[in-house]
């Protein structure tokens, strides 16, 4: 017998019901399922090298929350994709995620190209993503969580350090980056920060280099000569990517020494130098808010927990030489405060977990009790300035006496005066 239309619509019905009642219905109506995370990380191309470790680190703070009962009573289930070092994709890629994927959180992006890609996305669909590296500043979104540092978080201490007596008294300057927005700002922040301080135009010398750049024999040859010409000169550089094993290692063939002309580098950390034979590097510095080797409890507990994760999930490199950095302390500070937010705001709800954010407090592994801004949605920050060790560690010889609060606008750009320093929420139409 065939059952009519109206009893096969009743027993879908019962067995809806039946089903709901078990807890097997919509996840968002019953609040039962699990509660996607998006993760947004170039896992191929010229990215590659420092975005993968992001993604494992961000599946293993979600395996460590899901271990001990997940996000109010709900299991966090990661969905992975891999925009492949192409600006363009992170954009939809990040529509994906949201729209089809339903995700509740995006952690991502690393160059400020892929975050100005996908930045319209999370701002039409009213979805929050946390991004994790050091940036230009000169962005506030209600939408983003820049758990990273801002400029003066990170760029303009490392500048004020080099010109400092223990720096080494820089009088000369060369600004090096790939040819994107991130260094090309942040030059243009260094710049209008190194005139205010009497250093002129002729002793600055701007280079860029494309994405994925492998030759620096003639850059490297020019900064030789730059800085033969009588004042102590250092370089600051925003070389991202890649193409830092290449930079590094001609440093390291034409023997440009760190007593001689220091390079301070913002996207270096330990991951970049994996790769490279350090000990002709010895003595040249990075800035950041994070070392691998700084020691207190919470660095102990982060680097051993990695260890074990690396080992246990056998992810090349870190199974036998597990590295953390400061990228990743960003992603899982990010991962832990989104987490307390939605337990506070008992939903996954964008503007409720926004709410919830402000001033959400972490144990860093940084050794700070990390803070987000009530207001402007940067973590507060303390800064270090680390040198090369002939083993690819750092070893830390500045620090902020504590944590600094970001500038997101810049003030040594003009533009930048009136400027608020938080989000613009425009009203729902």
């Amino acid at each position: 017998m065939h059952p009519t239309r109206r009893q096969f619509h009743l027993t879908l019905g019962a067995a809806a019901l039946a089903a709901s009642s078990l807890g097997l219905g919509s996840a968002h109506a019953q609040g039962a399922g699990p509660i996607k995370v998006g993760v947004l990380h170039s896992l191929s191309g010229t990215m590659a090298i420092s975005e993968t470790v992001l993604k494992d680190t961000v599946l293993m703070a979600i395996e460590e929350i899901n271990a001990k009962g997940g996000v109010m009573g709900r299991k966090l289930e990661p969905v992975v994709v891999d925009p492949a070092s192409n600006w363009p994709l992170f954009a939809e890629r990040a529509k994906q995620l949201i729209t089809q994927d339903k995700v509740a959180v995006v952690f991502g992006c690393w160059t400020s190209v892929s975050r100005k890609s996908v930045l319209p996305v999370f701002e039409e669909t009213n979805s929050l993503l946390f991004y994790p590296v050091q940036y230009e500043g000169e962005e506030l979104s209600k939408n983003v969580f820049y758990t990273g540092a801002a400029p003066n978080q990170q760029a303009i201490p490392a500048v004020e350090y080099l010109m400092s007596k223990d720096g080494g008294g820089a009088k000369r300057f060369v600004l090096l980056g790939t040819d994107y927005v991130y260094p090309r700002t942040t030059n243009k922040i260094l710049r209008a920060f190194l005139n205010s301080k009497g250093i002129g135009d002729a002793d600055i010398l701007e280079e860029y280099t494309p994405f994925g750049h492998a030759d620096y024999q003639s850059i490297i040859a020019k900064i030789k000569r730059f800085a033969s010409e009588g004042k102590k000169t250092a370089v600051v550089s925003t070389i991202n990517g890649d193409s830092n094993v290449p930079f590094y290692k001609e440093l390291g063939n034409q023997g440009l020494k760190a007593t001689d002309v220091p390079v301070v580098a913002f996207s270096v950390g330990e991951e970049e130098l994996r790769g490279v034979d350090t000990k002709p590097l010895v003595g040249h510095l990075a800035a950041w808010n994070y070392f691998m080797s700084l020691k207190n409890p919470s660095n102990d507990e982060f680097t051993k927990k990695w260890a074990a994760y690396a080992k246990a999930k056998n992810i090349p490199g870190h199974k036998d030489r597990p590295l953390t950095n400061d990228p990743m302390e960003a992603t899982y500070i990010g991962i832990h405060m989104w987490k307390q937010a939605v337990e506070k705001a008992k939903s996954t709800d964008t503007d409720k977990v926004i709410a919830a954010m402000a001033g959400q407090t972490f144990k860093a592994p940084s050794g700070i009790v990390s803070r987000m801004d009530e207001k402007n949605h940067h973590l507060h920050k303390s800064v270090f300035i680390g040198e090369v060790k002939a083993d690819g560690q750092f070893n830390v010889v500045w620090k902020t006496p504590g944590p600094v609060r970001a500038q997101p606008w810049s003030p040594f750009i003009p533009e930048n005066k009136g400027k608020k320093d938080e989000p613009v929420v425009t009203a729902k139409k």
